[in-house]
């Protein structure tokens, strides 16, 4: 059975908003990215604690910390970066999510990232190291332009770091971005995948659209998904009205949209979605 979550501040930055609009389209579990417009890194004590009192009342659940960790230049003053990463950790651990949006880091400017391979791995090893007693797993997010954007780096990615702390999570629509087909790179990356971003992208353009009807061949790798078992969470993060290096956004409008597509996809495979 697939399960639905989804970045919630795609619909508004205010956060009884995000509730509401989540309940209505029966997502049951958030990717904590921003709130008040304030990246989840950057939240007050206060603002935390009246964050999670408001999920807790309404039965919303918190499956991921949607940090920005790694999506900065490789020569980025590493020990400045992971006192940022530690935060996630710890913010992970104030609202219970099991799972912690990371990527793989931009190359400095004018360098191609490939050359910089080493560091990402070192990078990436250390904090996979941080969380070794720690039911947290760290997901690594395909992003364009960073180390693990297309299949061949994410799969070096997670050969290399070879830690069950480490996994995928896969983004149909960054893929195309990057000029690729997501079936091409799912066959080696599926065994490392343990949560999906549900985005679709139009080739070429790059434009996002709803699930299904871009060339994400979200379809395919759905039902491979459902076939071989999966019982786990499939994510909106639709960046409808606008997509950014960021993040993106949707509004509420757009975010039922998205998640109409996706239900609709479902629902055509017989794929089973829990109830909220």
């Amino acid at each position: 059975m697939f399960h639905l979550s989804a970045f919630a501040d795609e619909i508004s930055p205010d956060i009884d908003d995000q509730i509401r609009v989540c309940k209505e389209n029966g997502v049951t579990h958030v990717e904590l990215r921003s709130v008040n417009k304030i990246n989840v890194l950057d939240f007050g004590a206060l603002l935390r604690q009246q964050i999670k009192s408001k999920l807790a009342g309404s039965g919303i659940r918190v499956l991921c910390i949607g940090s920005p960790i790694g999506k900065v230049p490789i020569d980025h003053p590493w020990q400045q970066h992971f006192d940022r990463f530690k935060i996630a950790v710890e913010l992970a651990q104030f609202f219970g999510a099991p799972l912690i949006r990371i990527f793989s880091y931009y190359p400095p400017k004018g360098n191609d990232i490939s050359a910089h391979r080493d560091e990402v791995m070192r990078r990436m090893r250390a904090k996979v190291d941080f969380l070794k007693d720690s039911p947290i797993t760290l997901v690594h997010e395909n992003e364009k332009e960073i180390y693990g954007d297309i299949g061949e780096r994410c799969v070096d990615l997670m050969r290399t770091i070879d830690a069950p702390k480490f996994r995928s999570a896969f983004d149909f629509a960054n893929f195309v971005q990057c000029g690729q087909k997501p079936l091409d790179n799912w066959p080696a990356l599926k065994a490392y995948t343990i949560h999906i971003h549900v985005k679709d992208a139009i080739l070429g353009s790059g434009k996002v659209v709803p699930a299904g009807e871009g060339d994400g061949q979200v379809e395919p790798i759905l039902l491979d998904l459902h076939r071989s078992g999966y019982d786990g969470f499939v994510s909106l993060e639709p960046h409808l009205a606008v997509a950014g290096q960021m993040g993106g956004f949707s509004g509420e409008q757009l975010f039922k949209t998205a998640a109409d597509a996706l239900k609709k996809l479902l629902r055509k495979n017989d794929i089973p979605l829990a109830s909220a």
